[in-house]
C-alpha cells in the first residue's frame, strides 16, 4: 500500500497582526522534520499544500533538510477556515465582546471551541465562508487527489481543520468530534494513511517524534 503524510503546519505568529507566517520557532520544527524524513531515507513521490504561507513555509523547511522533495501542488481544499470570521460573526450574534489576535491565549481558545461547535452544528454561518459540511467536502476532494495512483509516498502540508475533517470522516467521527480532533492538533504534527485504490487506513495521529527529544521538550506547541 501507498504511504500518505498529513503535515499539520510549524507553529505560525499567533497573536499579532499576521498568523499566516512562522515563528523563529516554527522554521526550526519544520527543519527538524525535514532532518527526520531525511534520517530515514523518506523520498516524496508527490507533495501537496494549501495556498497558505505558513503552509508553503513549512515545506520550505522541510525541503532544506529532506532534499528530493518535489515541488508542490496547490490544493485549496486544503486551506484552513477563516477562525477571525466565524470568531467575528459569532460575536455579533451573542453580542459577545472579544479584540482577534489580542485576547488572552486561555480565553482565545475557549471562545474557539464554542464558535466551531456551533459552525460544526449548523448554527453559525459567516458571510463569505464555507459552510462545515461544504469546508470538509472540500478536504474530502483534497484527499482523493492525493490519492492518485502512481505515487508510493504522498506529502501533504496543510492545516489543523482540513487535516481533522480528513481523519474524522475516515472514523466516521460527529462533527463535533472532528473539532476536538483539530484542536489537538500539535504544530508540525503527522497523521500518517496508508492507501490503495480501493481503501484507506489510519496509521498514527499527531505525532512529533523530530521534537520528542532531549532539548526539545519546549518545542512541542499547538498554535
Amino acid at each position: 500500500m501507498a504511504e500518505l503524510y498529513l503535515v499539520r503546519h510549524a507553529q505560525a505568529s499567533f497573536g499579532t497582526d499576521d498568523y499566516d507566517r512562522l515563528t523563529e520557532l516554527g522554521h526550526r520544527q519544520a527543519r527538524w522534520l525535514g532532518e527526520y524524513f531525511a534520517e530515514r531515507g523518506m523520498e516524496f513521490d508527490r507533495v501537496l499544500t494549501g495556498t497558505l504561507r505558513r503552509h508553503r513555509e513549512t515545506l520550505q523547511g522541510i525541503a532544506e533538510a529532506c532534499r528530493a522533495t518535489p515541488a508542490a501542488e496547490i490544493d485549496g481544499g486544503l486551506d484552513e477556515y477563516s477562525a477571525e470570521a466565524l470568531v467575528a460573526a459569532y460575536a455579533r450574534e451573542k453580542d459577545v465582546g472579544y479584540a482577534p489576535g489580542h485576547a488572552d491565549r486561555r480565553e482565545h481558545f475557549r471562545l474557539l471551541r464554542e464558535v466551531l461547535y456551533a459552525w460544526a452544528d449548523g448554527t453559525l454561518d459567516a458571510d463569505g465562508h464555507l459552510r462545515f459540511a461544504d469546508f470538509v467536502s472540500g478536504a474530502r476532494r483534497a484527499l482523493e487527489s492525493a490519492r492518485r495512483p502512481g505515487a508510493a509516498r504522498v506529502l501533504v502540508v496543510s492545516s489543523g481543520g482540513p487535516i481533522s475533517s480528513l481523519l474524522g470522516t475516515l472514523l466516521g467521527a460527529a462533527p463535533r468530534k472532528m473539532i476536538d480532533l483539530n484542536l489537538q492538533a500539535r504544530n508540525s504534527g503527522v497523521s500518517e494513511l496508508r492507501f490503495n485504490e480501493k481503501v484507506v487506513h489510519l496509521v498514527s495521529f499527531n505525532n512529533v517524534p523530530h521534537l520528542d527529544r532531549p532539548g526539545r521538550g519546549e518545542a512541542i506547541t499547538y498554535s
